[in-house]
């Protein structure tokens, strides 16, 4: 059992930046695949970055790629997301996920993913 937590959404103007944290409880982190999606209103959740269990690879979706960084420290048991560049379209609730599959072949699925936080929310003024 894995328990997330989010924090660091707030309001930015376009063309800033935002760093998301996400800490997990538990002693097997380091084993598990770690993601982050978002969800806008009356939009799917859709996958945005993951990052393999030994954080030695990485894997992004096109529309963020270049402008957000995914990183992990599995000795404090966090995930964050640095996001730069933002613009509206970037505007969403943002998931921290969790997968027992640590490689990043199997972490965009969202099907992949076995827990999720409350997730934190994003807003970029334009």
């Amino acid at each position: 059992q894995v328990q997330l937590a989010e924090s660091g959404g707030g309001l930015v103007q376009a063309g800033g930046s935002l760093r998301l944290s996400c800490a997990a409880s538990g002693r097997t982190f380091s084993t598990y695949g770690m993601g982050w999606f978002r969800q806008a209103p009356g939009k799917e959740r859709e996958f945005v970055a993951a990052i393999a269990s030994s954080g030695g690879s990485t894997v992004y979706a096109d529309s963020v790629k270049g402008r957000f960084t995914i990183s992990r420290d599995n000795a404090k048991n966090t995930v964050s997301l640095q996001m730069n560049s933002l613009n509206p379209e970037d505007m969403a609730a943002y998931y921290c996920a969790a997968s027992k599959f640590g490689g990043t072949y199997f972490l965009t699925r969202i099907s992949n993913y076995a827990y999720w936080g409350q997730g934190t929310q994003v807003t970029v003024s334009s």
